[in-house]
């Protein structure tokens, strides 16, 4: 049984949209509902911000502060307009944060550049002689709220000998890496994975160490072929780990282009320490969008706060797997950064086509790319990439072609 298995919803600022013909009823915060033309191209902003004001003036109507001018007004009014703000409408908690690399391995390069020919993309990113790019597990480890939280964890020690030389992984886990910054992982309060396959959650669980009596018992993880059961630890044991509702099923049921991705050793183990999320869909459900459509709803709408972990968002970016999530905060210097899955996950991935052979569905990868990136400009959001091997800290910028350029940046 999964420990809160019950999917986390939208935020006070959501709205729930549902397709009637081709107009659409929107759910209010208020409780009533308006009609809204269903057209991707308008993309109105349902609720925001200002319902939240609304919410507030809505509620001193109760309260019984007396009128004052602005110079007479006394410390108590401001009080209670403050209290009334802040619970409402609170200040997300601000963040300081380290990325840490948690080990360099090695991908197909013409697994990771699906239909581009390699011709095209080795122009600007090398091989080695069995064809393969190097790429990082990119993680961060959050601090703030009197929490420190994890957004990624790479794959960790289980892999045996061959599935280890398949990929060359570096001998280093994200054990390794929060030694370096002086962070046991038993002191990590929460997991955020983008998604749940091995190379993003399989250090989710450890092997044993002498003496340790194992979490769980069962099939073992690996590229080739069947193993031994074995053992695992916890490696976060009172850490909640949060992952989307339709990539925890998706995870269970094996849904994956890949055959050997999500392993019962990173992912039976850990049911009881779920938090599952349930973000709302870019587009409607059975209606596939243009290639250049933006979804009906703003990011805003559409991100699900986590619960327990204030100030940190997360929104759907489905294509490489339909739960894939982007994580969002701010930052101890106001800036908001979104950690970026593997809807470009290098620099080498910033084009439209650029979606990956490992993509359950490389058109909406290509959809979602385009407005994720949008948005990551109009916004001026500090873009984390996953498995970018130098600098995965970059800005988006739109350029002349149409398109977008990524600038690094700190």
């Amino acid at each position: 049984m999964v420990g809160s298995i019950e999917p986390v919803g939208t935020s006070f600022q959501s709205a729930i949209a549902e397709r009637n013909g081709d107009r659409i009823a929107i759910a209010m915060t208020n409780g009533t509902t308006q009609d809204r033309t269903n057209r991707f191209a308008t993309r109105p902003s349902l609720v925001t911000n200002a319902d939240c004001v609304v919410g507030i003036a809505s509620l001193l109507l109760w309260v019984p502060v007396p009128l004052y001018t602005p110079s007479t007004k006394p410390p108590f009014a401001r009080t209670v307009v403050a209290r009334v703000r802040d619970t409402l409408c609170p200040m997300p908690v601000a963040y300081s944060w380290k990325l840490l690399r948690a080990a360099e391995f090695r991908l197909d390069g013409g697994s990771m550049f699906g239909l581009i020919p390699r011709t095209v993309w080795s122009r600007t990113v090398p091989t080695d002689d069995r064809g393969r790019i190097t790429v990082q597990h990119n993680c961060l480890l959050l601090e703030g709220g009197g929490k420190k939280a994890l957004i990624e964890v790479g794959t960790g020690d289980k892999l045996d000998a061959k599935s280890r030389e398949i990929f060359s992984f570096e001998n280093r886990s994200i054990i390794d890496a929060l030694g370096e910054v002086n962070c046991p992982p038993e002191d990590i309060d929460a997991v955020v994975c983008s998604h749940l396959h091995f190379d993003h959650a399989g250090a989710l669980t450890r092997l044993p160490r002498p003496g340790e009596a194992p979490d769980w018992t069962g099939p073992a993880s690996g590229m080739a072929g069947s193993r031994p059961d074995h053992g695992v630890k916890k490696t976060f044991p009172k850490a909640v780990i949060y992952a989307q509702s339709r990539e925890w099923q998706d995870a269970l049921a094996n849904k994956s282009v890949m055959t050997r991705t999500y392993f019962k050793d990173h992912l039976e183990p850990i049911r009881d320490q779920l938090k599952l999320v349930d973000s709302p869909r870019p587009f409607p459900f059975g209606l596939p969008p243009n290639r250049d459509d933006e979804p009906l709803l703003s990011i805003a709408d559409r991100e699900t706060p986590l619960p327990g972990l204030d100030g940190i968002s997360v929104f759907l970016t489905p294509g490489h797997t339909w739960g894939q999530q982007a994580i969002k905060f701010t930052d101890t210097e106001g800036r908001t950064i979104v950690f970026t899955p593997d809807v470009m996950p290098t620099v080498g991935h910033v084009g439209a086509a650029y979606s990956l052979g490992y993509d359950v569905e490389p058109y909406t990868s290509m959809v979602t790319r385009r407005w994720f990136l949008g948005a990551a400009a109009d916004n001026d959001w500090l873009l984390v990439l996953d498995h970018e091997p130098g600098n995965p800290c970059q800005r988006v910028r739109r350029n002349e072609k149409g398109w977008f350029d990524l600038h690094s940046d700190s």
